[in-house]
């Protein structure tokens, strides 16, 4: 699954600085994930970044892109090129 940043952004930069696939970025008017990149920190951390440092709670899962965890892997490989075992 990619995340989704909402419109209740507040722009507080908390979030793009985080993310270790360098998938939030600042859009038009607030911050966008692209969701070819985001990989919910998956291979990273234990729970997305974004998510947990949020404090406005404005980071869900992006309905149109719903991945399992081996996708993500397999995302976070391809991104990478680091392979999990």
């Amino acid at each position: 699954m990619a995340l989704t940043i909402t419109d209740d952004c507040i722009n507080c930069d908390v979030c793009e600085p985080e993310c270790p696939n360098q998938a939030i970025y600042m859009g038009e008017h607030i911050y966008e994930i692209d969701p070819n990149k985001c990989t919910e920190c998956v291979g990273h951390f234990d729970e997305p970044q974004c998510m947990a440092l949020c404090p406005v709670a404005c980071i869900p899962v992006h309905p149109n892109f719903i991945e399992s965890r081996v996708q993500l892997l397999a995302k976070y490989e391809r991104l990478t090129g680091n392979k999990v075992d």
